[in-house]
């Protein structure tokens, strides 16, 4: 059965076209390579032996989507990761946010639209709860104004999908993540930001392993236990596991409404100083780190209640975050040795 990934050489795309070709799909990637390599691709085959058709398009061209979906025309699902997603550059660029995360998504699914029938997973964000009214947080909290027009496009995407699916063959699932982090344990394949990373735990090792000459830890006064932000972090390999099963569902039919929703987190809120800490424990190094103010944006905590995603989809995260960290610890060493 074929299945199309869009942004499959991305952080989670790759990660999932791996559980995918391990689950025996058939898989076509798409990827404009903006913030990915083409040599992603190699790890995924060490991994699993298999080579998955690659298609090196930008998903903003429309006659490039629908040429895409004449010669593939027994793709029977997609997963749409294609997207950016730097809060701080939505912020200063937000034309680009809003034409490489909503047209891409309406260009797909007209396309999908066409067929008889057509099963859409979508990568979205617990960025659309904002600060949630109450930890640990459910599906059913109330998704509160965007605070980044990331955070808006992923908001505004998924209120195009539950419209499209009301009056469509389309069944979709959307998928709310927490903090995607860490690498395969093989070390084939991993986060490979380009530049100066936004997200914590690249950040982490890149200091870990002298790129950078310390950590900024964004405030300490915040009302945590420690002062310092919590968020809830998950192994990016549980994460793509999920992606697999929300796709076999939809292909069995097994979705109650047209459109789902389903956290994925570990249901385990960490604070930022918990994160280092547990580093130096399994890097044995010590980690240079100074606090700097707050940065706009940021929410005091935000950790999910994954009861639905673990009764429903019979899905849970497997891996601590001590050995999530140890992966990306030993990707991290791969890459720069």
């Amino acid at each position: 059965m074929k299945v199309l990934v869009t942004g499959g050489l991305g952080f989670i795309g790759s990660h999932t076209v791996v559980e995918l070709q391990n689950e025996g799909f058939e898989v076509v990637i798409i990827d404009n390579l903006s913030n990915s390599s083409e040599d992603v691709l190699k790890g995924i085959v060490a991994i699993t032996g298999k080579t998955p058709i690659f298609e090196k398009m930008d998903l903003r061209e429309k006659p490039a989507v629908q040429n895409f979906f004449k010669k593939h025309h027994d793709v029977a699902g997609v997963i749409h990761f294609a997207a950016s997603k730097a809060v701080g550059e939505s912020v200063e660029n937000p034309l680009l946010y809003y034409e490489n995360n909503i047209s891409t998504l309406v260009y797909i699914l007209q396309e999908l639209q066409k067929k008889p029938e057509a099963h859409f997973i979508f990568s979205s964000s617990c960025t659309v709860y904002g600060e949630a009214d109450k930890m640990p947080i459910t599906e059913d909290a109330s998704v509160k104004p965007a605070i980044s027009p990331y955070g808006n496009t992923k908001q505004i995407g998924e209120e195009i999908i539950n419209e499209v699916c009301k009056v469509s063959n389309i069944n979709s699932i959307l998928l709310r993540y927490f903090n995607p982090m860490g690498a395969h344990p093989t070390a084939e394949i991993g986060e490979l930001p380009l530049g100066v990373p936004q997200n914590l735990i690249p950040f982490i090792t890149q200091t870990g392993i002298g790129m950078r000459q310390e950590l900024s830890v964004y405030g300490d006064d915040y009302p945590t236990p420690d002062g310092t932000c919590i968020r809830d972090y998950i192994h990016v390999v549980d994460l793509a596991k999920a992606h697999v099963v929300a796709l076999q569902r939809l292909l069995n039919k097994k979705n109650i409404d047209k459109v789902e929703v389903f956290n994925l987190g570990t249901g385990t809120g960490s604070s930022v100083l918990e994160v280092i800490n547990t580093f130096e424990k399994v890097s044995g190094k010590k980690l240079p780190y100074k606090i700097v103010g707050r940065r706009e944006g940021d929410i005091i905590s935000a950790y999910a209640n994954t009861d639905k995603a673990n009764q429903v989809l019979g899905w849970k995260a497997q891996s601590t975050l001590e050995e999530a960290l140890s992966y990306a610890w030993k990707w991290e060493q791969k890459i720069r040795s």
